[in-house]
């Protein structure tokens, strides 16, 4: 890439590009079994529950469901899918603001270890924020708990629509006052970065092997190639830093 050429705003997804959800979750959940005496299957649960993620912003698109935020269809999937994994804890052994505890566990999500450094690298010399479908308490909730020094936060809640609805991607050029050229989305998902191509956007691609755990890597279902058809490739936010010269 040419000087010229460069982002003045970079935008990123945040669950699994920026943050490792599944881990996380995994990790909490196993220290409430161990101080609640429960026996609930963390690693089935959070699976499923991400796996719930699309079909639930999909009936939102469709109009099956009104608009409904990220926190509100992680809740209604929660109550849906717990029973399958509570692994011999009985039910009432859950108190009544537990539900809505694990819920949050979306807003303490850990940053992958190149992050939070990566992103200071990289804010020095420009602006930089969130596209997520994450809600707004939610992404700045995790900012606070995972050191993501975030210029401003960008959310589908923002404009009522999910990526990769073209709506969502535009949103951060048009709030910016800048041309959808001069801002650049970097996640892990490329489905993700040509939904933001198609929208104008530029694009980077880092890969986050271990997102979805180790037996899917092994499985060799992640796709971790790097792609000439994104503007930037990079192993991780360090090595975007030093591409960007920051």
């Amino acid at each position: 890439m040419t000087k010229q050429s460069l982002p003045r705003a970079l935008v990123f997804d945040v669950f699994g590009t920026c943050v490792d959800w599944r881990g996380s979750i995994i990790r909490e959940g196993r220290a409430l079994n161990r101080t609640r005496g429960w026996t609930i299957d963390w690693e089935g649960l959070v699976d499923a529950w991400r796996g719930a993620y699309q079909p639930n912003m999909h009936k939102v698109r469709t109009g099956a469901l009104p608009w409904t935020n990220l926190d509100a269809l992680h809740m209604m999937a929660l109550k849906g899918l717990l029973s399958k994994f509570l692994n011999g804890t009985p039910r009432k052994a859950l108190a009544g603001d537990d539900l809505g505890h694990i819920n949050t566990m979306w807003h303490r999500l850990k940053a992958w270890p190149d992050v939070p450094n990566g992103l200071k690298r990289i804010k020095a010399r420009h602006v930089i924020g969130t596209m997520s479908n994450g809600n707004v308490a939610l992404l700045t909730n995790m900012a606070k708990f995972a050191g993501l020094p975030w210029d401003l936060v960008f959310s589908a809640e923002w404009v009522h629509h999910y990526k990769p609805d073209r709506e969502c991607y535009l949103s951060a050029p048009r709030m910016l006052g800048l041309k959808s050229a001069d801002v650049m989305l970097v996640a892990a998902h490329k489905s993700d970065l040509d939904g933001a191509r198609k929208a104008g956007l530029k694009t980077c691609f880092v890969p986050r092997p271990m997102e979805y755990g180790k037996a899917v890597l092994a499985a060799g279902k992640y796709d971790a190639a790097f792609e000439r058809r994104f503007d930037y490739n990079a192993k991780d936010f360090g090595d975007l830093a030093e591409q960007l010269g920051s």
